[in-house]
């Protein structure tokens, strides 16, 4: 069994004197694992840094073996390390990937949505309102996905405020009546309006958060979200005041 594709690589952990177990996300094959002979040398360890893009083949002798993989480097990503927020950011998206894909099931429009995010952090744009809406992707391709086209209760399409909790549909003000302060909010920019500030923006996370760690975490069993998505958001609230 053998395949080849590229990767962006999730996470380097050590494996016996000199090699390394990798973790990538792949366009064709998704979350996929394997170890790398010498991927702890002085040649291989600068490749193999979380967030960098590489050229994998993976070889076993049966499919389900965990099997090895050997990498080339594609593009690194080592700047992005240079700045708290984008760190941060950074963090977060690998995590999360980490965390929610299932093994082996591949998730093409996801990932060409990161290798997307990955760029615009490295251009040094407004990010953090595209990373929302990476979030929003990741809960949809997951079965988790908000739908906020319309009101859930009147079917209006506008003076949408709310989200439903339950249902991850959207309320509208009208709709609400007296539940509004059992719903969760809606802010613009979850209707891909930019951002108005920081503050809207973490509200919108909050929101998102909600779902990853409500629906998709308890789904996945009895660990909490990762821990590098709330600095992630606590690092925005901060900038944000």
């Amino acid at each position: 069994m053998d395949w080849r594709d590229e990767a962006l690589l999730l996470s380097v952990r050590p494996h016996g004197e000199s090699a390394a177990i990798i973790e990538v996300f792949t366009p064709s094959k998704g979350r996929h694992a394997g170890v790398v002979r010498g991927g702890a040398s002085r040649r291989l360890a600068p490749v193999l840094q979380p967030g960098s893009q590489i050229a994998v083949a993976w070889s076993a002798r049966l499919e389900e073996h965990l099997g090895h993989f050997t990498a080339e480097p594609l593009h690194s990503r080592a700047f992005l390390w240079q700045d708290r927020l984008t760190l941060a950011g950074l963090s977060a998206i690998l995590s999360l990937l980490a965390f929610a894909l299932p093994e082996r099931d591949p998730h093409p429009a996801l990932y060409a949505a990161t290798q997307a995010l990955l760029s615009e952090m490295a251009r040094g744009g407004e990010w953090p309102a595209d990373y929302l809406h990476w979030e929003l992707l990741l809960l949809e391709e997951l079965g988790f996905g908000l739908d906020l086209a319309s009101c859930a209760v009147t079917g209006a399409t506008d003076d949408l405020a709310f989200v439903s909790p339950k249902s991850g549909r959207a309320v509208s003000r009208r709709g609400a009546g007296d539940w509004a302060a059992r719903l969760l909010p809606l802010p613009p920019c979850l209707l891909g309006a930019s951002p108005a500030d920081e503050d809207e923006l973490v509200t919108a996370l909050g929101t998102t958060g909600f779902f990853l760690e409500e629906r998709l975490a308890r789904d996945l069993g009895p660990s909490p979200l990762p821990e590098a998505r709330r600095r992630f958001v606590d690092l925005l609230r901060r900038r944000a005041k």
